[in-house]
């Protein structure tokens, strides 16, 4: 049976623009695109999960807002589902320290990045309320 991986993702919106963290080179899927975020430990909700994540990833704290929505996709390692949300940030910097890159991005410019598989409906219905 394949494992099953719990994830959530934070699609950062300021000033009108969206954050995108790039992989890094030790990180499955190097180099691909995603929504910052991680796994949900025992007994969190996915909101304190997503706040968490982003502290320890990012640096800042976020304010957990609307869900968009909660994808499965199946990989090699298994099938990962992610629930992403739409955050607000302070106007603290995020500080890339697990990732390779941090890029503010215009809403319908998030097409010309390579996303990680499970990140892409997320990008699509975020493009579709704000491109």
């Amino acid at each position: 049976m394949a494992k099953h991986i719990d994830v959530v993702g934070a699609v950062i919106v300021r000033d009108g623009l969206v954050l995108a963290a790039r992989r890094g080179p030790a990180m499955s899927m190097a180099g691909l695109w995603e929504f910052p975020g991680g796994k949900i430990e025992a007994g969190e909700t996915k909101q304190e999960s997503l706040a968490r994540e982003i502290s320890e990833e990012l640096g800042v704290a976020i304010e957990v807002g609307e869900h968009i929505v909660t994808t499965s996709y199946e990989y090699g390692f298994g099938t990962v589902n992610l629930s992403t949300y739409y955050c607000a940030l302070d106007d603290s910097t995020p500080v890339a320290r697990e990732h390779a890159e941090l890029r503010w991005v215009e809403p319908r410019q998030l097409l010309s990045l390579e996303w990680a598989p499970a990140d892409v409906e997320a990008v699509n219905l975020v493009v579709s309320r704000f491109g």
